[in-house]
């Protein structure tokens, strides 16, 4: 009797759903009352946050170097004052975000204060504007990196295409699992760069 009493319960166990390989790849998909659970704190959250700027300021100036030394010490001359207009340009992004920081404590992007005050089109424009930067930034920091690793390492020159596309692929799952595993992943090139910078400025100080 009481194996059949555990036959019947076995039956009538509720299954849970068959976790297929994109939930494996992607992670499990998230209600909208969820997302509380991909809120992060400030560890994770100047990862995620910071390592747009971080790429950048690697390497802008080696591009804007490459592009200027060919005209010699003409070049040379225009990197302070591209230097300054970046400079004046991140100040006025810097307080700008802190004025919408204000009036939008809850968050709130591009696409949302646009048009909250300037209109549907406008706010239509600035999504535009945003997707476009996130290719490029995509497209350049990526073949930068590619760039510097082959410099470093000569044999892996005819590989560039793949190696740039397999780091595409590890960026594109990382970002679909979610912003906390993003976070994550995204703490170990900041803080190895941070230690980097640190050696770097030891090494020049102790000789």
């Amino acid at each position: 009797m009481a194996n059949e009493e555990a036959g019947v319960l076995e039956q009538t166990a509720p299954v849970g759903p068959k976790k297929s390989i994109l939930d494996f790849l992607f992670g499990r998909p998230l209600s909208s009352e969820e997302d509380r659970v991909e809120r992060v704190g400030p560890l994770a959250g100047v990862p995620v946050f910071g390592l747009d700027a971080l790429s950048s300021a690697a390497y802008g100036p080696e591009a804007a170097l490459t592009v200027l030394l060919p005209l010699g010490i003409l070049g040379i001359a225009y990197i302070v004052p591209i230097s300054t207009s970046i400079i004046v340009l991140l100040c006025i992004v810097y307080f700008s975000y802190m004025q919408t920081i204000a009036a939008y404590p809850t968050g709130g992007g591009s696409y949302t204060v646009t048009t909250e005050n300037l209109g549907a089109r406008a706010g239509l424009l600035a999504a535009a504007a945003l997707v476009i930067d996130y290719i490029l930034n995509v497209a350049v920091g990526i073949s930068s990196g590619v760039g510097v690793l082959i410099s470093a390492v000569p044999a892996l020159q005819p590989h560039t295409l793949g190696l740039c596309l397999a780091i595409l692929l590890l960026l594109t799952v990382v970002n679909l699992r979610g912003i906390r595993e993003t976070g994550f992943v995204s703490c170990f090139p900041l803080t190895s760069s941070w230690v980097a910078c640190a050696l770097f400025w030891e090494l020049e100080f102790t000789r």
